[in-house]
């Protein structure tokens, strides 16, 4: 039996964009809702049109659900982070807070909205921590909070370089998203152990997709490679210039100095018609 990976846009949707239930286990498991605030009940909502990162083609909202307390959820999977990924779910969980007022409410009837991101790349260096949850808190006393926005991102590399054991159901779904790319018999065991996880993983088995579906799923990695090299070369083209500015500085200041122009070509690699131009 092969199964495919989870985090294709195709088969994502397919177990959380299709079966509620399923995706009802996964946001309780998850998102960090409070005993007596579990999601009971849940129903889609059509997804946003957002704006559209430079480069990343893919990043978009895959799921956008409400529940039993008209809280909205926003879930997505992103393949590729870029600093301004985060203002981008930022700027969609706050829009789809505001846009409740085009439904005659109040301000004081807002609903909260919860944003949860699975990325496949790690973006907090200064951490080990895998799970970041942010909200509106006051900036002395941790316990004021403000409701109405909550956000979780999730390194999903990070998660799997733990090595975590226990059997919790965050942990089963983590594992299940991040680990199915190169699964073994024992993960296997392990998930097939949790009702919902075992639907989800009969429904990533290859034989249940179409030839079509199979070559969607296939252009989705192809399209995913094509962003991450674009993303390489940019980095790459941006270190290059930043390396250039930094020699030119010095050989300003080395031409404030009365220094010749070839000891300056010599000590900064400059092309001496470069240095010529500076001086002029």
């Amino acid at each position: 039996m092969r199964y495919l990976d989870p985090k294709n846009d195709l088969t994502f949707k397919k177990i959380f964009g299709q079966h509620p239930h399923l995706l009802k286990s996964f946001l309780n498991a998850l998102m960090p809702l409070q005993e007596g605030q579990k999601i009971v009940s849940l129903e889609y909502l059509p997804a946003e049109l957002v704006p559209e990162i430079p480069v990343l083609k893919h990043s978009i909202v895959d799921v956008r659900c409400v529940d039993n307390f008209n809280r909205q959820f926003i879930v997505e999977m992103q393949m590729l982070w870029t600093d301004s990924f985060k203002s981008r779910v930022l700027f969609n969980a706050s829009k789809a807070y505001v846009k409740q007022l085009e439904k005659s409410k109040g301000y004081k009837s807002l609903d909260p909205v919860f944003s949860l991101s699975l990325v496949n790349q790690d973006f907090e260096k200064d951490t080990e921590s895998y799970y970041h949850h942010y909200n509106i808190v006051h900036s002395e006393d941790s316990n004021k909070k403000k409701e109405g926005l909550e956000f979780v991102f999730i390194e999903l590399p990070k998660f799997k370089a733990k090595n975590l054991t226990e059997k919790k159901l965050q942990v089963l779904w983590l594992k299940f998203i991040a680990e199915m790319e190169t699964y073994k018999d024992d993960l296997l065991k392990d998930l097939s152990a949790i009702p919902e996880i075992k639907e989800a993983l009969f429904l990533l088995e290859e034989s249940s997709y179409s030839i079509t579906e199979l070559e969607t799923y296939d252009k989705y990695w192809d399209s995913i490679r094509s962003e991450k090299t674009l993303l390489l070369d940019a980095e790459n083209k941006g270190e290059i210039k930043g390396k250039l500015a930094e020699k030119i500085k010095i050989a300003e200041k080395l031409l404030l100095q009365n220094m010749s122009i070839e000891q300056i070509a010599e000590i900064t690699d400059l092309p001496i018609e470069e240095i010529r131009k500076l001086n002029q």
